[in-house]
């Protein structure tokens, strides 16, 4: 396995700013309000050739005055735990405080390497200032600027001596990466902890506790797969904070980098315009999808149709989705997830030859002539298939012009009755004298 290199302290001492500094990307959310980091967030790094996995962890607060005190608390020992060495992040500007003493204790108890970070040191001025820290007990002391990259590389280098080189295993290449998106507190952060056995996100009824991307790896019947916890996305106007609007974005970037997005509904609420906006961005991204009507065991007097109902005729695409109704905290039905997730992404990849497309398109026409328009009837030529992953296809006409809009459904609903795209966006480009795109 790589090093792990775990960065913790109290709130507000710029640990996320180092993690983001470090990974040299804007992966963990940056804000002056304490608490703003929750989770345990990894990330892939490296130093003069050397790869290692950088863990941000949320703020340790001893008198539990943030959100999520003892949550956040939990994360960060598991972090510590696992990792090689310890970033201990303090701020030069404020000095050593009681705080401070009481988390050098307990990572003095733990035996791990401890390099100290004083952070917000913007020079060698603020350099001399570090002596003082020396009362934490720990020898590697550093003096960093997160905010203008002083003197990381050279804290780096200390904390990976202190870890023997390892070498890295190869990455899995037949992972799916699966996204879990939707509304803020529809279970998501439930669901990753019962795939995983485990408390990787922290589970809260109050919305929006989740607020970075979080990756796990999970090996389930042979086949690998990567989970990916995402914020809620709330509406615009719910964002009234900075830190949602970004957790909105890193949602949108979880499903960009998906393959399959799992897209959980709220049994009681339905489907709402926030999940229509999901939706549609997993579309337009040419994603597949599974929805997920959770929490249905507290569902009375409502039939599993008339839950469809509404989904289908708002947003066609996700009538050809897979649906499955669960219960993360009771476990129903997840063992369904998977295998499903598995057998869209299949669908993703699947590629029909020129001439089956062909006589399909034959039958096509001739149960339903297309109809005439202006005293033209559209000519089809023949389909193909350019691409997978997702399905595009190229349907050679005389003019694209004449396709009419009854037609076109026609001819996706033959596409997916013969054959399995299932909770795959399909893909078409008209091609005549002049070229014409159309996602369905």
């Amino acid at each position: 396995m790589l090093p792990k290199i775990a960065i913790v302290g109290r709130p507000n001492v710029g640990k996320s700013a180092l993690f983001n500094r470090i990974c040299q990307k804007r992966l963990s959310i940056v804000d002056e309000e304490e608490g703003i980091t929750r989770d345990r967030l990894y990330a892939r790094s490296e130093l003069f050739g050397r790869p290692f996995i950088l863990i941000d962890t949320g703020g340790i607060d001893l008198e539990g005055k943030i959100p999520f005190a003892q949550e956040v608390k939990v994360q960060a020992e598991c972090a510590i735990a696992e990792a090689d060495a310890i970033l201990f992040v303090v701020d030069g500007r404020v000095g050593p405080t009681p705080f401070d003493d009481e988390l050098a204790r307990r990572l003095l108890r733990g035996n791990k390497p401890v390099i100290v970070a004083v952070n917000k040191s913007d020079g060698d001025h603020d350099a001399l200032n570090i002596h003082q820290f020396h009362r934490l007990g720990f020898a590697q002391i550093w003096a960093v600027s997160a905010l203008q990259g002083f003197q990381i590389a050279e804290l780096l280098e200390d904390a990976l001596k202190a870890i023997p080189p390892v070498e890295e295993p190869p990455l899995p290449p037949d992972s799916i990466r699966v996204a879990i998106v939707g509304r803020p507190n529809v279970g998501k952060s439930t669901l990753l902890n019962k795939l995983l056995h485990e408390d990787r996100s922290i589970v809260s009824p109050i919305a929006g506790t989740t607020r970075d991307a979080i990756d796990a790896l999970l090996n389930h019947e042979g086949q690998n797969y990567l989970l990916i916890d995402t914020a809620g996305i709330r509406r615009k106007k719910a964002e009234k904070f900075v830190v949602d609007k970004f957790a909105a974005i890193r949602t949108e970037e979880a499903i960009e980098r998906s393959d399959v997005c799992l897209l959980i509904l709220d049994s009681f609420e339905g489907f709402t315009i926030q999940e229509r906006r999901i939706a549609s961005h997993i579309e337009s991204l040419g994603k597949s999808c599974v929805i997920l009507f959770n929490k249905w065991d507290k569902v009375h007097n409502l039939q599993m149709e008339h839950a469809l109902r509404g989904v289908r005729e708002t947003v066609p695409f996700l009538a050809h989705c897979p649906t499955l109704f669960i219960s993360a905290t009771e476990g129903r039905n997840l063992d369904k997830i998977l295998p499903t997730v598995k057998q869209v992404n299949e669908n993703r990849h699947l590629r029909i030859g020129t001439g089956e497309l062909n006589k399909f398109i034959e039958r096509c026409v001739q149960k339903y002539h297309p109809p005439l328009i202006t005293g033209k009837r559209l000519r089809i030529y023949y389909l193909t298939q350019v691409e997978s992953n997702p399905p595009k296809f190229v349907l050679f006409v005389n003019k694209p012009d004449l396709l009419t809009d009854t037609y076109k459904k026609y001819l996706i609903n033959q596409l997916r009755d013969s054959f399995p795209f299932s909770g795959t966006p399909l893909q078409f480009e008209l091609r005549g004298r002049s070229v014409k795109t159309l996602a369905v």
